[in-house]
């Protein structure tokens, strides 16, 4: 058997990375990843994914090379992560929590967490869909809905409180206002079909 080369702490953020996003309050790792930046870029440049460290948002995550960027050898790489479409409800819930989120950046300066409940939301979930839809339904598919982007890391499940849930800054990272307003035309384009 081969020698295993000297273990490199940076194989911890490397591992986390490719879990998913990685926020500045895990203290350790994010220290480990503003210690081990330049390495840890060019590591994963190496498969084609690009280190994206928001300090604003106390963040970081990894994105895939664009088809732009995929020159000079790198479109050779095949694609690590897969791009899958989202449905019309799991983008009609972004679209609704993208705006919670920004509501909750310019006018609830007294919370850390943008927290929203099952409840309030229906509220506007459920007018996107026809009237004499079955709101028992309606509200297990936005449950679903829910989950799907937790899968994304896009909101967190509330441990205490099952009707409640945080929406991850990710969300805002990947969804951004110019990407909103063009969902919003798409999902009002949908709905008038």
């Amino acid at each position: 058997m081969s020698e295993v080369p000297e273990f490199r702490e940076r194989g911890i953020v490397a591992i986390h990375l490719l879990q998913g996003v990685i926020y500045e309050e895990q203290e350790e790792i994010w220290s480990l990843l503003l210690s081990n930046q330049s390495d840890l870029s060019d590591y994963f440049c190496e498969i084609g994914l690009s280190l994206v460290i928001d300090r604003t948002e106390g963040m970081a995550y990894l994105r895939q090379f664009s088809d732009d960027e995929r020159t000079g050898g790198y479109e050779r790489l095949p694609r690590l992560f897969r791009k899958a479409p989202l449905t019309y409800k799991v983008t009609l819930l972004c679209v609704l929590l993208r705006e919670e989120y920004r509501k909750f950046e310019e006018e609830d300066l007294d919370n850390e967490r943008c927290v929203v409940e099952v409840d309030s939301l229906f509220e506007l979930w459920k007018p996107c869909f026809p009237a004499e839809s079955d709101e028992v339904t309606l509200r297990k598919q936005l449950i679903a809905s829910f989950k799907q982007l937790e899968n994304l890391k896009f909101v967190s499940g509330i441990k205490d409180e099952p009707d409640s849930w945080e929406v991850r800054k990710l969300l805002k990272a990947r969804i951004p206002i110019e990407e909103l307003e063009r969902l919003r035309d798409q999902l009002t384009a949908f709905e008038t079909e």
